[in-house]
């Protein structure tokens, strides 16, 4: 039986907040938005900072091994300088779930200070695993980290301390009671549900099979991931999963009138073939395979769409042990959204009639 155990700490929203403000579009927020924030750090540490995330993925282990309490920003940075720059980027780069090959060959650049081609083939075969399509530079950009580790380990502590200063620090302050909340309401949710709808309940519609078949769940709460999740292996028996706490009415983005969720979803909804792929879904779940035939279109074509509707919560997703995505309707997801739209007018009828921007009311806490 999986042991559920949690953890919290606005560490994992620092990383986070980074992959979301640099690749806006896969969370659902505004592109400008996020070039605005990204534009108040320094050139230099915007520019290495851009790089990094090329190769760089959110470091779940090392946040979730920080011993310092409480678990944030600055946690991070002294965790960080109190490792030898040298040592940085393998700390948080290698876990479990780091390939065998892929460790040896990153070692080995180090060691030679450059990449020889049986390296070059390893690096490029496991950037082209990954889900999204990399950037075109992000293999020249991780060897480069990997040919001089003592080099990158001092970069990447001064452009964090870059960004907690000239953003994180304030946004930090605006999501700490909001990701106690994410906690205390997934206490209450496990304390109810057996694991797979609370997984289920949490991720908004995701069932991952790996994660029900640990000796131990971690969840953790994030603000920034939001609906989206992170999760990955800690240790053999271990699983860690930071699921999206932002509530309907909540936005990254301080003051906007409508909340993003509301939009989200009627996005989704306002596009023809994404009403035809729910309406296949509606009936059987659906690999996007199976649903490129139907609809007689490209696959990353439908993937696009169906990244869109998981952006608003409208689909549930079966991800097997071999990977494989299997969708269906999330029939209370769109009831839902169909219902917050009527209260949102409702709400704004009853605004003060000389004052309908009230930019207080719609501030999160």
């Amino acid at each position: 039986m999986t042991q559920i155990s949690y953890d919290n700490g606005s560490a994992y929203d620092f990383f986070i907040s980074l992959v979301v403000l640099q690749f806006p579009g896969d969370f659902g927020l505004r592109p400008s938005w996020a070039a605005g924030v990204r534009s108040r750090l320094p050139i230099a540490q915007r520019d290495f900072l851009e790089r990094t995330l090329s190769f760089l993925p959110v470091p779940l282990c090392w946040v979730f091994q920080l011993t310092s309490l409480p678990k944030n920003s600055a946690a991070v940075l002294d965790g960080l300088s109190q490792i030898a720059a040298e040592k940085r980027l393998a700390a948080i780069t290698f876990s479990c779930q780091t390939q065998p090959e892929v460790k040896q060959a990153l070692l080995a650049i180090t060691h030679a200070g450059k990449a020889a081609k049986p390296e070059t083939t390893v690096l490029r075969a496991e950037l082209q695993r990954k889900k999204h399509t990399p950037r075109v530079d992000a293999l020249e950009n991780w060897i480069s980290a990997w040919a001089e580790p003592a080099a990158f380990g001092q970069a990447y502590l001064e452009a964090l301390r870059a960004y907690r200063d000239t953003f994180f620090a304030e946004e930090e302050d605006r999501i700490q009671p909001i990701l106690q909340s994410g906690l205390d309401y997934a206490h209450s949710l496990a304390a109810a549900l057996p694991l797979g709808i609370l997984v289920e309940e949490l991720t908004h519609g995701v069932e991952i099979k790996s994660l029900l078949d640990q000796d131990q769940l971690i969840l953790a709460p994030s603000y920034w991931s939001s609906p989206l999740v992170f999760y990955n292996q800690v240790s053999p028996s271990q699983a860690l999963l930071v699921f999206g706490c932002r509530g309907i009415t909540q936005t990254l983005i301080p003051g906007e009138q409508a909340p993003a969720a509301l939009i989200k979803g009627l996005k989704a909804l306002s596009d023809p073939t994404r009403l035809q792929i729910l309406r296949y879904l509606a009936s059987a779940p659906l690999t996007p395979t199976q649903l490129a035939r139907r609809l007689r279109l490209r696959a990353p074509t439908v993937i696009h769409h169906l990244h869109s509707l998981r952006l608003a919560g409208l689909v549930h997703i079966r991800v097997s042990s071999d990977s494989e995505r299997r969708y269906t309707l999330r029939r209370e997801a769109l009831t839902s959204l169909l219902n917050n739209v009527q209260s949102f007018l409702v709400e704004s009828e009853n605004a003060e009639e000389f004052n309908p921007i009230n930019e207080n009311s719609h501030q999160t806490s």
